[in-house]
């Protein structure tokens, strides 16, 4: 699962869960993904290397459901990943892929909404490292987000929104 620095990966974000999922939305979640990536559904023109991202999906949407459907193993995996939090020189309220945020095309930046009503804002030119950590615009709270490796999303296809942005680098 993990060594004992801590998570590799987060296995909630792999699956689009959180960690409050019951398991039912967990094996929603896993079962979709898993009909997704599955090299036997994955269609003939792709490229090597899409079909390479493909299975590696695959394989980690597997690994990620083996461990959270596993009450021992998830509770584990959640004190080492709160073990991680405690870490950080800040608090990390979630973690995110930059799919999940939204594209403004106006501004060329992402969004993502804050529970306090503010948002997190990332400049497209802030996002050198694979992970970067981001304030909010009105609260303190600040998440982290990763690039996405899969490349399975594009400023194109996100919807547009107007917002200004704070950011700092992950220095870890």
């Amino acid at each position: 699962m993990a060594d004992s620095s801590g998570p590799q990966k987060n296995w909630y974000s792999i699956l689009g869960a959180c960690p409050t999922d019951g398991i039912q939305e967990l094996k929603q979640k896993y079962q979709k993904l898993i009909l997704m990536f599955h090299p036997d559904k994955q269609r003939l023109d792709i490229s090597e290397g899409e079909a390479e991202q493909h299975i590696q999906r695959f394989i980690d949407v597997d690994q990620a459901w083996k461990i959270l459907s596993n009450e021992e193993s998830r509770k584990e995996y959640d004190l080492q990943l709160r073990a991680l939090e405690l870490k950080q020189s800040w608090p990390v309220d979630a973690r995110i892929t930059l799919n999940e945020m939204n594209w403004d095309c106006d501004t060329k930046c992402y969004t993502y909404s804050c529970r306090c009503g503010g948002e997190f804002i990332l400049e497209k030119d802030d996002l050198q490292e694979m992970e970067t950590i981001v304030c909010c615009d009105s609260c303190s709270l600040s998440i982290e987000v990763k690039k996405s490796r899969f490349g399975l999303w594009s400023e194109t296809t996100k919807p547009c929104r107007v917002s200004v942005m704070k950011s700092h680098q992950l220095s870890q």
